[in-house]
């Protein structure tokens, strides 16, 4: 039988949980000022899960929770870079991400080290093992 579901609301269903889940790592690593590797795979996890319960077990759903979850481990280290440099700077976190973006993307290619890159692998892995186990 075929495939049962919805890809593009499955797809949204991906995009905003990646938005959400991002935020809350980037928060949850600024405020200790250190990246946490289960917090990644939880943020890939809750993605393809969320994704899967609504869109259905179809490869379209999972390959974008996979894209998604990379993008939003990213996303979120770099906010809690932003919260970080923020702090040391003494101005406002919105200051630092929306106006010196650039700068940020700078400070992170300095400062990324292997376990930067892990972090990022981390998060689409989950991702898929998410969908897997919502389907």
């Amino acid at each position: 039988p075929a495939p049962r579901g919805n890809v593009g609301l499955g797809v949204l269903t991906a995009l905003g949980t990646a938005i959400v889940a991002a935020i809350l790592y980037g928060v949850i690593a600024g405020s200790i000022e250190r990246e946490v590797g289960y917090a990644a795979i939880g943020v890939g996890f809750l993605v393809g899960f969320a994704a899967s319960k609504v869109g259905g077990p179809l490869p379209a759903v999972g390959a974008a929770s996979a894209v998604f979850s990379l993008g939003a481990v990213f996303l979120g280290q770099l906010v809690a870079m932003s919260m970080i440099l923020a702090d040391g700077l003494g101005v406002g976190f919105s200051e630092v991400f929306f106006e010196h973006f650039g700068d940020v993307l700078d400070v992170w290619k300095q400062e990324a080290d292997f376990m930067t890159y892990l972090f990022l692998l981390l998060g689409p892995v989950a991702a898929f093992g998410g969908a897997r186990k919502a389907a």
